[in-house]
């Protein structure tokens, strides 16, 4: 589990490379500005990461989309009539 540091925005400017330090341990940091939260540094390879795993979720809800919609629809094209639809 990820230890998480909540610290004020001037830290960015003012201990930035403790603010680094921290988040290549992968420890989160929530940065606050008059005591509420703003925004959250992470690591660049968890940021990676992070959207790696919301693309493939956004490709599977689609493809679940497309299986739902194929199963219920009357209209079949071989992938030759697909491609010639669109020019290629």
């Amino acid at each position: 589990m990820y230890n998480v540091h909540v610290r004020p925005v001037r830290d960015l400017r003012n201990k930035y490379p403790e603010l680094v330090r921290i988040l290549k341990k992968k420890d989160q940091v929530i940065i606050t500005n008059n005591g509420k939260g703003e925004a959250v540094l992470i690591d660049i390879d968890e940021y990676a990461d992070y959207e790696e795993y919301v693309h493939r979720r956004y490709v599977a809800a689609k493809l679940a989309e497309a299986e739902e919609e194929a199963e219920v629809s009357s209209t079949r094209i071989s992938h030759e009539e697909f491609w010639q639809e669109f020019g290629l």
